[in-house]
C-alpha cells in the first residue's frame, strides 16, 4: 500500500481526482500528471470489475493511491475491490452509524471485521505475502464515507466515531440538492453544513474531504480544516481539453 492514511495523519494536504471512464490508459495519464490519489468510480463511472483491475494495473508503478468508490455498503463488493488491491474504499450516501459500521467492518478481517479470507488475491501478491498484507490492511486501508443526505447530518458524530471511518467526504452536488439549494455552494446553509461536518470530524479525530468545482476554492476550504481534496474527473479533463484546443484552432483558422 502507498501510505495515504499515514500522510493524512501527518497533516499533508492531498490532491486527487475521479476516474469515471473505466479506462486503464486514462488512469495512467492521470497518475503521471501528479495527483496524490484517485477515486476509481464504480458508482457513477463506467466499466466492469475487469476495468477496475486494469485501472489498478495502470496505477501500479506510481505513487498514486487508488481508492474505489463502490455503489453501497454491501460486504461482498467491498471485499472484492480490496482483494483486487485498492488502498481504500469510498462509500456513498451513508446515512447513519449502522451503515458506516458495515463499511468499516467489511474492510477488516476478523475479529475486528467481516472481510472474507482468501490468500490467493492480487492484494496479497497471489498468496506470496498474505500475512504482511493482513497487517497492512488493518493499519493502512482508508475508509471514506460520503456525507450527502439530510439524514446523515443527523448522525454526524455517531458516523465519525466509528473505528475505520477515516474521512468524511462532502459531495457538494448531492448535499446541496438534499438541502434544497442545488449547486449553491456559497449559500449560508451550505457553508453552515460544511462547518458542522468539519466540527464532527474534529471531535472524533477524523479527516474531511471535499470535491472542488474550482481549484481556487482549495484555500477557502483548507482554512476551514479540510485537507483531502478532489477536483475533476478524467472525463472532464478530456472534455475541457478537447474544447479548449478546438476553440484555439478555430480562432487561429479564422485569421488564415
Amino acid at each position: 500500500m502507498k501510505g495515504i492514511k499515514q500522510r493524512l495523519n501527518n497533516g499533508e494536504v492531498l490532491l486527487g481526482t475521479f476516474l469515471s471512464l473505466g479506462n486503464a490508459l486514462s488512469a495512467e495519464i492521470i497518475a503521471n500528471a501528479g495527483f496524490d490519489w484517485v477515486i476509481v468510480d464504480i458508482e457513477h463511472g463506467l466499466g466492469s470489475e475487469a476495468d477496475v483491475i486494469n485501472q489498478l494495473l495502470g496505477l501500479k508503478n506510481t505513487s498514486v493511491s487508488a481508492i474505489i468508490r463502490v455503489e453501497g455498503y454491501q460486504r461482498q463488493r467491498i471485499n472484492r475491490v480490496l482483494d483486487a488491491g485498492a488502498d481504500g474504499v469510498m462509500c456513498p450516501r451513508i446515512e447513519n452509524a449502522e451503515e458506516a459500521l458495515l463499511v468499516a467492518r467489511a474492510m477488516q478481517y476478523p475479529p475486528e471485521g467481516t472481510r472474507g479470507v482468501a490468500k490467493m488475491i492480487r492484494a496479497a501478491k497471489y498468496g506470496d505475502d498474505f500475512d504482511a498484507y493482513r497487517k497492512a490492511a488493518s493499519e493502512e486501508l482508508l475508509g471514506v464515507i460520503q456525507i450527502e443526505t439530510k439524514e446523515a447530518l443527523n448522525h454526524l458524530d455517531a458516523i465519525a466515531a466509528i473505528e475505520g471511518v477515516d474521512v468524511l467526504f462532502i459531495g457538494p452536488s448531492d448535499l446541496s440538492m438534499a438541502l434544497g439549494i442545488f449547486g449553491q455552494t456559497t449559500h449560508p446553509l451550505f457553508i453552515e453544513t460544511v462547518d458542522k461536518i468539519i466540527a464532527a470530524a474534529k471531535r472524533a479525530g477524523k479527516h474531511v474531504g471535499i470535491l472542488l468545482a474550482n481549484p481556487a476554492d482549495l484555500k477557502k476550504y483548507h482554512d476551514l480544516g479540510i485537507q483531502f481534496f478532489a477536483c475533476g474527473t478524467d472525463a472532464s479533463f478530456l472534455n475541457t481539453g478537447a474544447k479548449q484546443t478546438i476553440e484555439a484552432l478555430k480562432k487561429s483558422k479564422a485569421s488564415v
